[in-house]
């Protein structure tokens, strides 16, 4: 029976009065609750059952400013039924909310304007007697402080983008510190990159939100800006694969981006706000070779500055040059001849900005990212000049592939990270769900912090939908990087749980969540044919033995069961948890990724299953679950395009991206004949990353876990996060395990894939007092070892010892710096 059945039944059950009663006492407590509340708040009412307090803003507010004043006023509309007014004036004279920029009139006699003065998108709101004052220092900062009280109020962020619709209330009141709010962003330049768009947004825009263009144009645009804005961002980096028209080549799409405050940037491949995929012809310009065609290259990068002065957008500039697409340089011969190359390109580029928009270079925002290849240039020595932002990639799975020395930290232009949610390339794609774990998410964002990455946060977010949550979680860290602790992640979930759904489901929807996303870390989905992509190889058997492919279709059947219970609940009658407003939500957010993982889990396990029994009965049971799970992703994504939300989707998920082998339906005859491979040694302890008996510190650093990271959700390493190498004493970990036969064992560690600057991540292991054995972790150059990491998320350390007596035992793990993460460690034997 389907989840969507059992509501249906539910809805048709009568509940008796003493139920009732109950459920209307609980409903009407929660009604009070509003997000974000605190013991030592301070009351604000903002509507009532009579009225709504008045909105007060100068005659002078920007147009921007004004559009979210109106935006707060519809939001209060929607829960209450009753709109405030919007009044402008410039004096203080009635009691209401005035909201505007500290530096106008309205504000000039209130503190608040010498406390917001020549900040960067800070913002304050304080009650100030009768009144309530909202305040930015800029127009984004406002815009900022607008959409801060709207989600403090209940209204998520995604009311549009994932249909979070608001619950009804009558009595509306805004609960704030007794101190007030004053907030600034951490990271300066904080937003997104639109990419691999092939299979959900651009389908999705082309045929069903804006067919008049047939594209991504300025209708999807603005609602992407309307959601970067309340997600407290300020920067795109617009769609860019062949199915895309380049962003400047469509009318409007620069004009939207004004008018919403926001800066356009472009990835590593495109240069100069330069779309090469779709705006570079071969037929006019010629090869895009700088070797050999470096004035045509010249005239289409200056043609676009010429655009950009007339436009007056914001914009950051991205300088070097790669391949048309996402490829190296064309034309050089090796490394050198690059380095000189691209040294030269950055060179021209620099003088057109200067000449083009006639400022010092120094007042021009422009960034540097190293990426694939053009990192092997930057560390051979390329030289980037002092005020160009260095922008670190990841390796495209999560971990960061280089962050600024100490050296590198006093530039001017600073440093930040381009961060991937989403991906296209090898080992092997990740487009369809957004699995990565969150604790990943904050683990490397908040190192990259510590080491000077605080000019731009760009995170790669595919086609936004289904990557709602990463993708807050990471700008809400880009806005704050000191608002979730190391042990913080399982009550930011709760949070943002209670915000689209209801606070009476946090503890057990949050925990679901963890579970999903504990699951992926071991094997995404994409992964589970255990086949890669450039070039693509066909599915084959998994690595997973007989018991631990039982122990995952149970784990993913227990979170299919527990989203059932849960939403057996929603909207029965008049019951208290989440109202049938938000059904379409918690289809999108909770039930097609936790049940298309699991089902896609269902897929290859089953297949597996069926290749390690003999019994030809329960051969047939397992294909046939194998391909029933096939059937179930067929009907979620039917679902999800063409009934959630009235068809409003249409076109958005796509259950095969690229059309790789491990989105089809495994045919019986594709049964491998060989069985599994058995294990040589099995797995007789595990322990936890966190369950250390004994640890030592060096200086000022200390060993912590971090909540919701990790196999084991509690890896561990050193804290601060700033980067220190460790010579004549270095930090340990000391484990115990207790073994009941002697002989030969094997200590397997599990350490997560991150990246040393110079690839030295060493670890010592040493077993009771025998010779500590040292070992080099990282991997380079995309290798085959890099690939096994990335897929599984481990880096793995084997140690064979002999144990001669039977009891105690003890595992001493040492680090030669920070940055080394343990997640767990498993005692195997074959005795």
């Amino acid at each position: 029976m389907t989840i969507r059945v059992i509501r249906v039944q539910l809805k048709k059950i009568k509940m008796n009065k003493k139920t009732f009663a109950i459920f209307l006492v609980i409903a009407n407590f929660f009604t009070q609750i509003s997000f974000g509340q605190d013991k030592n708040a301070s009351d604000y009412p903002i509507a009532d059952s009579n009225q709504a307090a008045s909105i007060f803003i100068s005659n002078n507010t920007d147009p921007l400013i004004e559009w979210a004043v109106n935006e707060l006023a519809d939001d209060v509309k929607d829960i209450t039924g009753k709109r405030p007014e919007i009044v402008k004036t410039n004096t203080f004279a009635q009691k209401g909310i005035y909201i505007g920029e500290a530096g106008n009139a309205l504000f000039q006699t209130k503190t608040v304007s010498k406390e917001l003065k020549d900040q960067w998108e800070k913002f304050s709101v304080k009650k100030d007697k009768d009144n309530l004052l909202i305040a930015g220092s800029d127009v984004r900062g406002t815009v900022y402080a607008v959409f801060e009280i709207a989600e403090r109020l209940g209204v998520s962020p995604w009311k549009w983008w994932a249909d979070v619709n608001p619950i009804k209330k009558e009595n509306l009141i805004l609960k704030l510190p007794q101190s007030g709010i004053i907030s600034s962003p951490s990271v300066q330049y904080r937003g997104i990159f639109l990419n691999d768009e092939d299979w959900g947004l651009e389908p999705w825009a082309a045929k069903t939100f804006e067919p008049e263009v047939g594209n991504i144009g300025p209708k999807t645009y603005e609602k992407i800006f309307q959601l970067l804005l309340r997600l407290k961002a300020n920067t795109i980096w617009p769609a860019m694969h062949p199915c895309t028209k380049g962003f400047f080549t469509v009318a409007g799409n620069k004009e939207m981006a004004q008018k919403y405050h926001i800066g356009i940037g472009s990835s590593h491949a495109e240069p100069m706000l330069r779309n090469n995929v779709d705006e570079w012809k071969p037929e006019i310009y010629g090869d895009y070779n700088y070797f050999t065609n470096s004035s045509k290259v010249n005239k289409y990068w200056q043609d676009r500055l010429d655009e950009l002065k007339a436009a007056n957008n914001q914009t950051i500039i991205t300088l070097g040059m790669r391949g048309v697409h996402d490829s190296k340089m064309e034309g050089a011969k090796d490394v050198k001849e690059s380095m000189v190359m691209v040294d030269k390109i950055i060179g021209v580029q620099r003088e057109m900005l200067s000449k083009t928009f006639q400022k010092p270079l120094k007042d021009i925002p422009q960034a540097f990212v190293p990426y694939k290849e053009v990192l092997e240039l930057y560390d051979n020595g390329l030289k980037v000049p002092d005020d160009v932002t260095l922008v670190w990639p990841d390796d495209n799975y999560g971990y960061i592939r280089r962050l600024s020395d100490e050296e590198e930290q006093k530039r001017s232009g600073g440093s930040g990270v381009y961060y991937h949610l989403s991906y296209w390339g090898r080992p092997h794609d990740y487009l369809w769900l957004s699995t990565v774990q969150p604790g990943l998410i904050w683990s490397e964002m908040m190192k990259a912090y510590e080491n000077g990455a605080k000019k731009m946060w760009i995170v790669n977010v595919g086609d936004i939908k289904p990557g709602e949550y990463d993708m807050e979680l990471f700008l809400d860290l880009a806005w704050d990087v000191n608002s979730i602790k190391s042990d913080g992640l399982n009550q930011y979930m709760k949070n943002w749980v209670a915000r689209e759904f209801s606070p009476n489901m946090a503890e057990e929807l949050s925990a679901v969540f963890e579970e999903y996303y504990r699951l992926a870390f071991l094997r995404k989905p994409e992964y589970m044919g255990w086949s890669q992509t450039e070039p693509t190889t066909q599915i084959k058997p998994s690595d997973f033995t007989e018991e631990e492919s039982l122990e995952r279709i149970k784990a993913y059947d227990n979170l299919i069961e527990k989203i059932g219970d849960l939403y057996s609940t929603i909207g029965v009658d008049t019951g208290p948890f989440v109202p049938d407003e938000r059904e379409d939500a918690w289809f999108q957010l909770v039930v097609y990724p936790i049940e298309g993982a699991a089902y896609m889990n269902h897929k290859f396990l089953y297949w597996n299953l069926a290749a390690l029994t003999t019994d030809l009965k329960q051969k047939e049971n397992y294909l046939n679950l194998s391909a029933n799970a096939f059937e179930k992703i067929k009907e979620l994504t039917e679902y999800y395009n063409t009934k959630m939300s009235k068809g409003k989707w249409n076109g958005m998920m796509s259950m095969h991206p690229r059309n790789l082998p491990v989105f089809d339906s495994i045919k019986a005859s594709a049964i491998p004949q060989e069985t599994l491979v058995k294990p040589i040694s099995k797995t007789i302890i595990t322990i936890q990353g966190n369950k250390f008996v004994a640890n030592r510190g060096v200086k000022n650093y200390k060993w912590g876990a971090i909540n919701g990271f990790g196999y084991s959700n509690n890896a561990v390493t050193l804290f601060p996060f700033k980067h220190s190498y460790f010579k004549s004493e270095k930090p340990s970990v000391s484990y115990e395990f207790e073994v009941e036969k002697t002989g030969d064992y094997e200590i397997e560690v599990h350490f997560i894939p991150t990246h040393a600057n110079k690839f030295d991540h060493e670890i010592g292991v040493q077993v009771d007092q025998n010779e500590r054995k040292s070992f080099l972790i990282n991997t380079k150059d995309r290798d085959n070892t890099w690939k096994q990491n990335v897929l599984r998320n481990s880096a793995i350390v084997k140690v064979p010892v002999s144990i001669n007596t039977k009891g105690k035992h003890t595992v001493k793990i040492e680090v030669n710096q920070t940055g080394i993460v343990l997640d767990y460690m498993d005692i195997k034997s074959n005795l």
